[in-house]
């Protein structure tokens, strides 16, 4: 079963593993209505949301973007830069004005590979979140355009 919840880096990772992470972290803001990223651009680069809301969306042809899920503090913003072709598979937008913690998709991906248990705690802390996030995406979308009770189980 995957957990309700999205799994944060700082319960995801031992201490001395954050703490390399986040030494490779810079600061920034996003005004609230800030697109963050568009699906299908360049995967360069991820976040954890330290204040505000981003909601992550979906294109759905003729309709506008579906709400996924809308993330908070503590939360990963963004998975798509640890697989390659390294592009965003959803959009994101800021709910509200955000700051959050930026981290260089590069960087991380060197640091990773030069520290493979590093790169193993990363990986399995961002499957979890991919996998928490592909659930919230077939839960949204079911009840946006299914019809009614086809979501149940059987």
């Amino acid at each position: 079963m995957i957990a309700t919840t999205t799994p944060r880096m700082m319960q995801a990772l031992p201490a001395p593993h954050r703490d390399r992470l986040m030494a490779l972290s810079r600061q920034v803001n996003f005004p609230q209505d800030a697109r963050l990223f568009e699906e299908g651009g360049k995967a360069d680069r991820f976040w954890i949301i330290k204040s505000g809301t981003v909601a992550l969306d979906l294109h759905v042809p003729g309709r506008r973007p579906a709400v996924i899920e809308t993330l908070g503090f503590g939360e990963l913003v963004g998975w798509s830069w640890l697989f390659t072709p390294h592009v965003w598979q959803l959009g994101a937008e800021a709910v509200s004005p955000v700051r959050a913690y930026e981290f260089d998709a590069q960087a991380v991906r060197a640091l990773c590979q030069a520290d493979p248990e590093l790169g193993r705690e990363v990986g399995e802390w961002v499957g979890r979140v991919l996998a928490h996030r592909l659930l919230a995406a077939r839960t949204r979308l079911l009840d946006l355009y299914a019809p009614h009770g086809s979501g149940l189980p059987r």
